[in-house]
């Protein structure tokens, strides 16, 4: 089998917080003498949300540095996993409220991500999201936020949270200046609210990519259309069995929608809460769900193609990706360090 840790891909759908690493929790936890967050300590997706909120809790209430050393961290777990670009999801109106402060943090973000991706070959670009339980208004506010660095740094706007309980009408006002600016619309939806949700995100949000939208399976009509259309969905299959969205990782419906000619891309969602990170979600694929290289290989390529980089890093790693399949597959040897090591055919 090829080594996946040398497949280029893009890593989409990753919360910043929530990619935390364990040994950072509980050292920035002592620092403030607490225990850390259980971040296994969930059933629902209630629970899930107040386990984030107290590890996220953590990093919003201490010093800047320890924002800009997570911010090292995910850029340094990304090049490890193989990725050439990541684009973690960030408000910074929950760090500072006042959206010239905010602003200030965002531009310290990107400045510290693109940094350190400079020094390890990663490409970073920031989605600023909206929460569906805040009020719309500061939806309005990170939209405006996010515009304002469309093109330096920020590449689309999201919206996250129960959209069982919160639809998305609320929020188009900030889509529509999100989008207006050139921001890649990508609401999360089609998690607990069904294909309605997508449907919604498609229709009243502009959906370009959609995070999650793995329940349009249970609606043919929906996956033609996501299909004719092009929208990507960034799908995280351990998140879904752990939030209970799907049965088990056999079960997961990654392989169908790809059958259909739904365009996905792999993420890891958060990580500190779900365990795996981007390239065990690919080696899942390949084990649990039975991908093929060269369909592991298409959804790298979507991943690349449907982010923010710059089209000359896109180029770049589609190339390597062709590298990549010209390879002869490893049959009977598993992974490890060493064939992981060999060099890629030029």
């Amino acid at each position: 089998m090829r080594s996946l840790d040398r497949l280029p891909k893009a890593h989409l759908h990753l919360h910043l917080e929530g990619a935390m690493r364990p040994a950072t929790l509980a050292e920035l936890a002592a620092e403030r003498g607490e225990h850390p967050p259980d971040p296994s300590g969930f059933t629902s997706f209630e629970d899930f949300g107040a386990l984030y909120g107290a590890a996220a809790r953590v990093v919003r209430e201490g010093p800047r540095g320890n924002l800009l050393r997570l911010v090292r961290e995910v850029v340094e777990d990304a090049a490890a996993d193989g990725a050439v670009w990541v684009e973690p999801h960030l408000n910074p109106l929950t760090y500072e409220a006042d959206p010239d402060a905010a602003l200030d943090l965002l531009d310290e973000v990107m400045d510290e991500g693109r940094r350190t991706g400079a020094r390890l070959g990663v490409g970073f670009g920031i989605l600023v999201f909206a929460r569906r339980h805040a009020d719309p208004s500061e939806a309005v506010k990170a939209a405006r936020l996010a515009a304002s660095r469309s093109g330096r740094g920020v590449v689309g706007f999201g919206l996250a949270g129960d959209e069982a309980r919160h639809a998305p009408e609320p929020f188009a006002e900030a889509f529509a200046i999100a989008r207006d600016a050139g921001l890649i619309s990508v609401p999360h939806a089609g998690e607990f609210a069904g294909p309605a949700g997508v449907r919604a995100a498609l229709d009243v949000l502009g959906a370009r990519r959609i995070a999650h939208g793995v329940r349009a399976v249970e609606d043919p009509a929906l996956l033609a259309r996501l299909a004719e259309e092009g929208t990507v969905l960034d799908v995280c299959p351990t998140s879904n069995v752990a939030l209970g969205v799907v049965a088990s990782l056999s079960a997961h419906p990654l392989p169908l929608l790809l059958r259909a000619g739904v365009r996905c891309t792999l993420n890891a969602d958060d990580p500190l809460l779900f365990g795996p990170g981007l390239l065990q979600e690919y080696e899942t694929a390949r084990t649990a769900l039975a991908l093929t290289d060269h369909q592991l290989a298409a959804v790298a390529h979507t991943s690349l193609e449907a982010s923010g980089a710059p089209r000359t890093t896109v180029e770049d790693a589609v190339t390597r990706i062709d590298a990549w399949l010209d390879e002869p597959a490893l049959v009977g040897r598993p992974f490890t360090q060493e064939t992981a090591g060999q060099p890629v055919p030029k």
